[in-house]
């Protein structure tokens, strides 16, 4: 039987963990701490697996299942989600950070002379690299 919002925010802990299945293969998994993750078990080439959707409460029944549902197409056109999303994470960090981006339009600025591109250089040394070195470019 389905899965309620009722009986997802009524599931309490016990001494084991325990899963409350919705359909599809996917189930709520409750740990001992009190702890609900949101999971989905599907076969891929013949290998059973398992494919973290969320935390509970941050991902709620609706969210799950549509985590669910977009999982089930990825497989239904033959691709394996827990690939998929170890591949988007990869890709996710080779994105650009603000770092990369200001030195590279840094160097594009031909018009300026030398000695003013080390200052500008300088002054996002001491102001924004120290602080926004990791920050990913949306582009």
């Amino acid at each position: 039987m389905a899965l309620t919002d009722i009986k997802v925010r009524a599931a309490k802990p016990t001494d084991k963990q325990y899963k409350l299945t919705d359909g599809g293969g996917m189930h709520l998994l409750v740990h001992p701490n009190g702890s609900k993750y949101w999971r989905l078990q599907y076969r891929y080439e013949g290998k059973q697996k398992m494919l973290a959707l969320g935390v509970y409460p941050e991902i709620t029944l609706a969210d799950a299942r549509v985590r669910r549902d977009e999982a089930r197409k990825l497989l239904a056109n033959g691709v394996d989600p827990g690939d998929k999303k170890k591949n988007d994470k990869v890709e996710q960090s080779k994105a650009r950070t603000f770092k990369e981006v200001a030195i590279e339009w840094h160097g594009t600025n031909k018009k300026w002379s030398e000695d003013h591109a080390h200052r500008v250089l300088k002054v996002w040394k001491i102001i924004f690299l120290q602080r926004l070195v990791n920050v990913i470019s949306l582009s």
